[in-house]
């Protein structure tokens, strides 16, 4: 009996081993293959679907949806953090509405100031007010300042000399000698009872840590970041859209732009390879623009609502007396699908009927942009871009390089800035448009950064900004056509070229 028992008992775990080692082979040879190819495909459906509602450029669409597609797990973590995306902000209603009604009065002012412009000219000032609901407006003054030094000594006399308020916004503010040196300045004026606000571009101003700004708050100075990369009120961090943006306003009066940000890199008296860069200083009624801009950036910092917003509008928004040169103010960021400043500088390119020089640190066109120079080219327009030998961007510098050929084909002469760290950001159409502020001209100026720019009409600026130029090419060589070049240097060129959509 116990015979039979333990060979039934050994019969039992013979069968019922086999049985488990013919599960386990049939699941994992066949089944594993067969729920991950279904896995696979509904992810790739589910996140296709999510992908295609963005209604991105087509090849920006199939870029990722091929990364996902290779990196199920990796490609989710990319695209959470680094994806496209549009952000919404709430405006201040009260600061539209007031805007609202200065536009009639001031939308007739290029035809008066102007009145020999040409058609092409006024649609270029249409098109800016189309796409950033800022209109036409006038300047007492516009001066161009070129080199950090005398940037930086423009700012702190104006700040001197503030009365109500100053308003900074940058995307890098340094602790350093000049950093300091400023919010000493600041922590003063608010001790005597002036409103400093300083926004500052949480990444690019990583290093001014609170120790740094607690001494302007202790004054009653007010403080925000933009964009912070931690964790916090947003359920995920925002690593792109940063404000590359540079403003100054004093008393609603005075205002500055441009591409100098608060460093000593910029300052050659520091530093004696510091970047060459140039700024613009603004007075009259076109700084309610300026301010504009940065009184919807400090709200959307600081997550104001209407119970909260700026009470005295009239202090920051003064009615000033119109000038004599006009000037247009076009602010651009992914809260928008407009994409004015991209607009406005292809438009501008084709409005272009003798002369279009470009100064960028940063050269990486979108497909538009290279269309218009080309053509401009072509068409017998003498095109000129002035771009640095050297940036402080590799993979920026070999992805510019790879366009020069096609460009320098189609007639464009390509030059590169030898002598330091070009950072000047300007674009010359003609005698009648000069264009300065902090875009460059790429893709992430164009569609992931919050940039301003300074529209100019008229042959005054035009000139000063020409003379600028010619005066910059005397430190630059020209780039011939076929350049010597090694296959790595080729292919590493090309490799960057392909990252463009995120440069």
């Amino acid at each position: 009996m116990e015979g039979a028992q333990a060979g039934y008992s050994r019969r039992y775990q013979y069968r019922a081993g086999g049985d488990v080692e013919a599960i386990t082979q049939w699941f994992t040879h066949e089944h594993v293959m067969l729920i991950l190819s279904v896995t696979w495909s509904l992810y790739v459906v589910i996140v296709g679907v999510w992908i295609l509602l963005q209604r991105r450029a087509p090849v920006a669409t199939l870029s990722w949806l091929l990364s996902m597609a290779v990196l199920p797990v990796a490609g989710i973590g990319i695209y959470y953090f680094l994806g496209p995306r549009r952000l919404k902000r709430q405006r201040l209603r009260r600061l539209r509405s007031r805007r609202r009604s200065r536009v009639r009065a001031s939308i007739a002012r290029l035809k008066e100031k102007v009145p020999a412009a040409p058609e092409r000219l006024h649609q270029v000032v249409k098109l800016v007010t189309a796409s950033t609901n800022f209109p036409v407006s006038t300047a007492d003054k516009v001066e161009l300042l070129v080199g950090g030094a005398a940037t930086f000594d423009s700012i702190m006399h104006a700040v001197r000399e503030a009365k109500d308020h100053i308003h900074l916004e940058y995307y890098i503010f340094e602790p350093d000698e000049t950093g300091l040196r400023l919010i000493a300045l600041l922590c003063q004026k608010a001790r005597e009872g002036v409103t400093v606000r300083l926004l500052v571009d949480a990444l690019g101003s990583k290093r001014l840590s609170r120790k740094y700004y607690a001494a302007l708050e202790a004054a009653g100075g007010e403080f925000a970041l933009f964009h912070p990369t931690k964790f916090g009120r947003r359920v995920r961090p925002v690593i792109n859209f940063r404000t590359h943006r540079k403003i100054v306003v004093i008393d609603g009066a005075i205002g500055y732009t441009g591409g100098v940000n608060i460093t000593d890199e910029e300052d050659k008296r520091i530093l004696q390879d510091a970047y060459h860069d140039v700024h613009v200083r603004l007075e009259g009624p076109v700084v309610n623009w300026l301010q504009t801009v940065f009184l919807e950036d400090w709200s959307y910092a600081l997550d104001y609502n209407r119970k909260n917003e700026p009470a005295d509008f009239n202090a920051l928004l003064p009615d000033l007396p119109d000038g004599n040169q006009v000037v247009q103010i076009m602010a651009s960021g992914p809260d928008s699908s407009m994409e004015a400043i991209h607009r406005v500088h292809v438009s501008a390119i084709h409005a272009a009927h003798k002369r279009l020089w470009l100064t960028t640190p940063y050269f990486v066109p979108t497909e538009a942009a290279m269309l218009a120079l080309t053509n401009a080219a072509l068409r017998g327009v003498d095109v000129c871009l002035l771009v640095p030998e050297k940036s402080d961007s590799r993979v920026v510098t070999a992805a510019a390089r790879s366009y020069f050929d096609e460009l320098i084909t189609c007639g464009v002469k390509v030059f590169e800035y030898h002598r330091s760290m070009l950072h000047s950001k300007t674009m010359v159409v003609d005698d009648m448009v000069g264009i300065i502020g902090t875009a460059n001209f790429d893709n992430r100026s164009f569609r992931l950064n919050y940039e301003v720019c300074a529209v100019v009409y008229g042959e005054a600026f035009a000139a000063k900004l020409e003379q600028q130029f010619v005066e910059d090419l005397k430190h630059a060589r020209r780039v011939g056509y076929a350049r010597p070049q090694s296959f790595w240097q080729r292919l590493g060129d090309s490799a960057a070229r392909l990252m463009s959509p995120l440069l």
